[in-house]
């Protein structure tokens, strides 16, 4: 797709849809405490403060949006933001809050993870730069271990440095992702990038950090606090 004309509205799309289940926690990830405030404000505040100053919009599910506008209160976290009703699944999610933008084919839309508070703010301007020249950005890292596959029960070795671990954001130009969304849900769907490449586009890939982890276990909010605190 070739590069689109300026000036481009931009949005960020941040899913926030996880459960505390594999925290062992009672309550969403996204809503625990990272250096005293939940982790989904450091993932919006990366966002507001950046170069780019993306439109805002959360997906939640509807029984936790009346909490997350509590907090707001509590923390008195006023950065401006749309809420949207999270679906049945991650791609019904995003597909909501892509309904949520107006048409109009001259934006950039990025799809974040509510759960990696710390994506950096050069990356984050370049997905959108990347993306208004070649479509789509999707941020990744090679992987720093060996890596094997395990198929019908052979374990083959691959190589290391075609091995890429896939993060958030991943950001489109709109279209792309209006006509990928269009499609119908299907299982092997796991972020975006796997859907607006079943939809015939071709990925780009740029340079993520290893400092972007997404909260997934206990051990990763005291490695985030490491992370805001510059160690």
């Amino acid at each position: 797709m070739s590069a689109i004309s300026r000036p481009i509205s931009k949005y960020v799309i941040i899913v926030a849809g996880g459960s505390g289940s594999r925290m062992q926690s009672a309550v969403p990830k996204q809503f625990l405490l990272l250096n005293g405030k939940p982790v989904l404000m450091h993932t919006v505040e990366a966002f507001f403060n950046s170069a780019s100053h993306p439109q805002i919009i959360i997906v939640l599910p509807a029984a936790y949006q009346s909490y997350w506008e509590q907090l707001c209160t509590d923390y008195d976290f006023s950065i401006p933001h749309q809420l949207v009703k999270g679906g049945e699944t991650r791609f019904h999610s995003v597909k909501n809050g892509l309904d949520a933008i107006a048409e109009d084919s001259n934006v950039l839309v990025a799809v974040h993870d509510a759960v990696r508070p710390l994506p950096g703010e050069a990356i984050v301007n370049e997905c959108y730069k990347h993306a208004a020249e070649k479509g789509n950005a999707i941020t990744a890292v090679k992987s720093r271990d060996s890596v094997r596959q395990l198929k019908n029960g052979v374990s083959i070795s691959l190589l290391r440095d075609e091995i890429f671990l896939v993060q958030t954001p991943q950001t489109f130009q709109i279209e792309q992702l209006r006509k990928a969304y269009n499609q119908p849900f299907n299982e092997g769907f796991t972020d975006d990038a796997s859907v607006v490449e079943a939809a015939g586009f071709p990925i780009s890939i740029i340079e993520g950090s290893y400092r972007n982890i997404k909260i997934t276990f206990p051990e990763d909010i005291a490695i985030a606090e490491r992370f805001l605190k510059g160690l």
